[in-house]
């Protein structure tokens, strides 16, 4: 493959007139090597090619004119107290002022002596009779017919603090100038000739250097997918060689059919769906082989991912190991552990919670951990604590995944000697996210929802409504069934107008009176909730007042309803979340999303969503596309790493074409060449 692209890692502080400002103005902006200048891409262009008359220029639009300098002079406006700087300039179709709203520096002074022929550009718009240009642009001509020289197509970049336009072109003509030989792809050329790629290096340099003559076929939307796929092939090749290296590693082989597995299997009361036991196979498959299992098990609320989990624990335990399962809040940890327990009831497997603040009984807990005698534990981040030992941890499991750094899952993982992860997510993520987000692991899909399961009816509703939403609710618990009211806030905020679930708990008594209410909130003691929830789970309460708390984890097939309060100020996502807590039974169920007439076009989007559709995978698409995927997620944890040039959400077929040629790429490329990728890319 040879020794290439290295030059492009070499820092801009080797490019001439990059000093200590400069180059600490570019590293905050992120451009640390030529390779981030190079894909540092303009973020429009300038076209200066047509040279119109004074007369010629139109209000409102942008002008480049050639002109004589008649005046200049400083201004003051009264009014405004506002100090200024303008020039009158003219050719043989009429005049216009330019204007400056700074002292300008000497040199701006110098440009706008009577009788000098300026190249100007800049926004038309008129102040009193004559047409004005402010802050334009001006070069300054020997002659008229200098200007045939000047006519041409400008990038213009995004701003970085403290470098002027003209530097960052300059340093882009430089860094071209000594290092356009080592712009090379990546992608081996035969793969490049299989997939009809453009040159990646013509594709660069167009972006840069576009051809005056035509530019609009060179900046075409084919060099623009170009660039966007190179990145997105070093991002996937990263991914996949990450996953190679895993694969390379001695796993802890799990053999199939043990005891605990059999009587589990034997013991259901329900049958398992077709996509249950697909992506079971799928892990019992993995937990078999040599290598540590690294699979994502995804599917929508209510599919049933828990028992394929469960079923996996068994696995591992018949095979002599432990199982740590990790859930991101306490409430669906505890869930968790309520469900397994129930599965696990009377299989002789020895099962743990744990979770911060448990004094005495936490020892008592990781003593038994250590030495073996636990082999389930279930908790919250808790699990991932120094004082946390396994005796021999076999496989991972963490829940809802994208709501935990990249570093939690690999701490857990550390707890044991290269176990078996198996990843959950209730979140359902489009393909080309997941591609982003889960590159270095295998995929199941739970695509279908276990039988007799109802479609959730949605409606959404005005707080003028509210009554219409109440007599709903009335109407399901004179069923004998149950029913959730979520509120965006715990008690009542200063800053905010909004309803909140204490107060709303006692006000709601008077409105229907006779009705068992409960209170959940997050700021309630672990021993608080798990009261609640049991009783409500045992029908003791009616009707459940509620903050987001209620979320993820919680199965309570009696209850049919759920009302969300201040829909319009809930993520998308989020409200599908909590939709999937009623519709878990036989019974129709209802979700009524109560909201501000008085709300913003991207809240009205997704309020629009819920009611069209209830399919997880359409929620999340829509999701991103109007919130994109960092908000989607949450960027700090979510993972996603900062593209130049691709966008996941416009481009997610490109990322699955990237994904593709890199597959491609690790089949051609032998050892040699991928240990040279890894220097190039940072992996050693």
């Amino acid at each position: 493959m040879g020794k290439r692209n290295k030059s492009l890692n070499e820092s801009v502080e080797c490019l001439k007139g990059v000093g200590p400002k400069i180059l600490a103005s570019l590293e905050k902006r992120g451009i640390r090597t030529i390779g981030d200048l190079f894909f540092f891409l303009p973020l429009r262009y300038e076209d200066k090619r047509r040279i119109c008359r004074i007369d010629e220029a139109r209000e409102g639009e942008k002008a480049v004119i050639v002109a004589k300098v008649a005046s200049s002079r400083p201004v003051f406006y009264r009014n405004a107290r506002k100090k200024a700087y303008e020039a009158i300039v003219e050719d043989d179709t009429g005049s216009m002022t330019l204007k400056w709203f700074y002292w300008p520096p000497r040199y701006l002074k110098g440009l706008l002596r009577k009788g000098n022929v300026l190249l100007i550009s800049g926004d038309t718009d008129r102040f009193g009779d004559l047409l004005q240009i402010v802050h334009p642009e001006v070069t300054l001509l020997s002659d008229e017919g200098e200007a045939e020289t000047h006519k041409a197509v400008i990038p213009v970049y995004p701003e970085i603090e403290g470098i002027k336009q003209g530097t960052i072109r300059n340093l882009l003509s430089r860094a071209f100038q000594d290092y356009e030989h080592h712009v090379e792809s990546l992608i081996p050329e035969e793969l490049g000739g299989r997939h009809g790629l453009v040159s990646f290096r013509n594709a660069c340099r167009a972006f840069h250097f576009p051809d005056n003559d035509a530019f609009e076929t060179t900046v075409s939307h084919e060099y623009l997918e170009r660039l966007i796929l190179e990145e997105f092939f070093l991002f996937q090749t990263v991914m996949l060689i990450k996953r190679r290296e895993i694969r390379k590693e001695q796993g802890m082989p799990c053999r199939r059919g043990g005891l605990f597995s059999g009587v589990l299997r034997k013991g259901l009361s329900f049958k398992l769906t077709g996509a249950q036991e697909k992506a079971i196979e799928e892990i019992l498959k993995d937990m078999a082989g040599h290598e540590p299992m690294n699979r994502l098990l995804q599917g929508d609320v209510g599919c049933g991912k828990t028992i394929c989990a469960v079923l996996a624990a068994c696995n591992a335990v018949d095979s002599g190991y432990q199982v740590a399962f990790m859930a991101p809040t306490e409430i669906l940890a505890e869930q968790h552990f309520l469900t397994v327990h129930r599965f696990f009831e009377g299989l002789g497997i020895s099962l743990a919670y744990l979770r911060g603040n448990m004094g005495k009984e936490r020892r008592e807990i990781l003593g038994n951990i250590e030495a073996g005698k636990v082999s389930v534990v279930i908790g919250t981040h808790a699990l991932i604590q120094k004082d946390v030992v396994f005796r021999r941890l076999g496989l991972v499991i963490v829940d809802e995944q994208h709501r935990f750094g990249v570093m939690e899952r690999k701490r857990l993982k550390h707890k044991g000697n290269m176990p078996h992860v198996l990843v959950m997510s209730a979140t359902p993520i489009p393909r080309t996210l997941s591609l982003v987000l889960y590159g270095d692991l295998d995929v199941s899909i739970i695509n279908a929802m276990p039988e007799g399961r109802q479609k959730i009816f949605t409606k959404i509703f005005t707080d003028d409504d509210k009554a219409k939403a109440y007599g709903i609710l009335e109407e399901e618990l004179d069923k004998g069934h149950q029913a959730f009211i979520v509120y965006p806030l715990v008690e009542e905020s200063d800053k905010m107008e909004l309803l909140n679930a204490r107060g709303m708990a006692v006000h709601l008594k008077s409105v229907f009176p006779g009705r068992r209410i409960g209170l959940l909130h997050g700021r309630m003691r672990a021993d608080e909730k798990e009261r609640v929830m049991s009783a409500f789970k045992e029908r003791k309460i009616d009707l459940l007042v509620c903050t987001t708390v209620i979320e993820v984890g919680i199965d309570i097939p009696n209850a049919t309803l759920i009302i969300i309060e201040h829909a319009e100020r809930f993520g998308l996502s989020q409200l599908h979340q909590l939709r999937g807590r009623v519709g878990r039974s036989i019974y129709p169920s209802k979700c009524l999303l109560v909201a501000s007439a008085k709300r913003t076009d991207q809240a009205a989007r997704r309020l629009k969503a819920m009611e069209k559709t209830a399919d997880g995978f359409m929620i999340a698409e829509k999701d991103m596309e109007i919130r994109g995927p960092g908000e989607m997620l949450g960027v700090r944890q979510s993972g996603i790493p900062d593209f130049r040039v691709g966008d996941v959400r416009r481009d997610g077929e490109i990322m699955i074409r990237a994904r593709k040629i890199a597959r491609e790429a690790l089949d051609i490329w032998q050892e040699d060449d991928i240990n040279e990728i890894k220097g190039l890319l940072n992996l050693n």
